[in-house]
């Protein structure tokens, strides 16, 4: 159970209502997290503006669902996995095989895999990665716009980590854990 309360909708704050319901008309539903978030309007703004920001971006749903996996993992993140395992093999297709991979910061193509490495270095160093791992991601293909994006998009998931960490937020996808903590 949610060691945060996690109102419906129509208890949400008027200020967050018009936000869930862009949520639920783009998803077809409201997550747990959105209706948690919804608690704090500026909160919900905030993170909507920039995963909406991120999502028109140089990295394509795949690469950032992938991400997300990898970061989740690290961040022993149960409700993060579960919501990112679904909307790998749903939305962007993902094979199983890419999924677990992800999960571990690894792919069969190496240019993804050098993209999730970093991204597993930004996180486990809190952002202070060695030349030797920038020019590892550069020689992959990544140029810097690319760069500030996959570390954009390790922060909003450690974001919403945090988040789902300290409420403990009811999963509300096929619930998928992590194998480990960091």
């Amino acid at each position: 159970m949610s060691r945060l309360s996690i109102p419906s909708v129509e208890q949400s704050l008027p200020a967050s209502q018009p936000l869930l319901a862009a949520v639920e008309k783009q998803l077809g539903v409201v997550p747990n997290l959105m209706k948690l978030l919804g608690q704090s309007p500026v909160a919900l703004e905030g993170y909507l503006s920039l995963n909406g920001a991120l999502n028109k971006g140089r990295l394509g749903l795949a690469l950032r669902e992938r991400i997300a996996l990898t970061v989740a993992e690290f961040n022993g993140c149960d409700y993060c996995l579960s919501v990112h395992s679904y909307l790998s093999a749903n939305v962007a297709k993902l094979p199983q095989s890419e999924i677990d991979g992800a999960r571990e910061g690894r792919s069969d193509d190496a240019r993804t895999a050098a993209a999730l490495h970093f991204a597993r270095r930004v996180a486990e160093s809190r952002g202070q990665v060695s030349d030797a791992d920038l020019a590892t991601l550069r020689a992959a293909g990544y140029d810097e716009p690319a760069v500030l994006e996959i570390v954009l998009n390790v922060a909003v998931n450690v974001l919403t980590n945090y988040v789902n960490n300290v409420a403990r937020t009811d999963i509300d996808f096929p619930v998928v854990s992590a194998r480990q903590l960091a």
